[in-house]
């Protein structure tokens, strides 16, 4: 398949990567230090699963899509702040077959690319990963299961989405195809407001928060809250979602933190709006109480970069 990943951090180097490393034509579109280093040396990926290097002639870096050409598949994977400008440079990767697959943080991804493309090239995706830009050239995968799940946003099955299925175990990347993406969209998202929500405010990785029974209950609170507006938006949600997401939590290393306290600690823009500021204003307009999303969003807001 061809394959273009917008956004070549932590998460597109990953799952690119290895598909490269599997045998697909995979093109990389980053910009400045990281580009500079992909196209000299290569990606390299330092994986809890493995490390693996690709040489700079199977990188395929570029910052020019118009370079590229219309792919088969496109892993949308930049921040969520970049959304509306790197869909605006999707056009010439577009053809009519083209699934333009968003593995990003956040509920409204989908919709805002759509607006830009088309919602027929839209597809809905959700990746289950701790990972980030280690050095330029470098990413690295520290935690989670590195699985993909993945849907049309319509509920069909397509030959477009089977396909890349195949590409994925090929390269030994846990995948499926939701039976609902909604779903999928919505249980990854309570989980991230949660983990980013208490991780960036109480600066202390995700051991500590549970070792303290009056944050841990925050923790659930959180995710508790996002389910009940997104079942207040017609998601059907199972009602013991939050007791396996907790279950979830528990299992997680103890150091992992999230990128969104990684990004406020490290000084860079960071995804507040599209996470806790998003679930606040959904759950003002679907009535539905959300304490301590607000209050979170309300502490984390003045440490904001203004581009969040």
């Amino acid at each position: 398949m061809r394959i273009a990943v917008i956004g070549a951090g932590g998460l597109g180097g990953t799952f690119g990567g290895r598909l490269a490393r599997a045998g697909e034509e995979v093109h990389f579109v980053a910009r400045g230090r990281h580009l500079e280093a992909l196209r000299t040396n290569g990606l390299r990926v330092e994986s809890i699963h493995g490390d693996f290097a690709l040489p700079p002639a199977e990188t395929r870096a570029t910052d020019d899509p118009t370079t590229i050409g219309p792919v088969d598949i496109v892993l949308f994977t930049v921040k969520s702040y970049d959304t509306d400008s790197a869909a605006a440079t999707l056009a010439p990767l577009i053809g009519p077959e083209t699934a333009v697959i968003s593995l990003q943080n956040g509920i409204d991804n989908e919709e805002r690319i759509a607006t830009v493309i088309g919602a027929e090239h839209v597809v809905g995706g959700v990746a289950w990963i701790f990972a980030g830009i280690a050095a330029p050239g470098v990413v690295r995968h520290t935690g989670g299961p590195a699985r993909i799940e993945i849907g049309e946003l319509d509920g069909r099955r397509s030959g477009r989405l089977e396909a890349f299925l195949a590409a994925c175990r090929q390269a030994a990347i846990t995948a499926e195809i939701a039976d609902d993406i909604r779903v999928a969209l919505w249980t990854k998202y309570a989980f991230i407001c949660a983990q980013a929500g208490l991780t960036a405010a109480t600066r202390q990785p995700i051991g500590v928060i549970r070792d303290a029974p009056a944050t841990w209950a925050r923790f659930r609170a959180v995710i508790d809250e996002a389910l009940g507006v997104g079942r207040a938006e017609g998601v059907p949600l199972a009602e013991d979602l939050v007791d396996r997401q907790m279950a979830a939590a528990a299992g997680l290393d103890p150091g992992l933190f999230s990128s969104l306290h990684d990004d406020l600690v490290g000084g860079r823009p960071i995804e507040l709006d599209a996470l806790l500021g998003e679930l606040v204003r959904r759950a003002e307009r679907a009535g539905v109480v959300v304490p301590t999303t607000t209050v979170l969003y309300a502490i984390l807001l003045p440490q904001a970069n203004p581009r969040s």
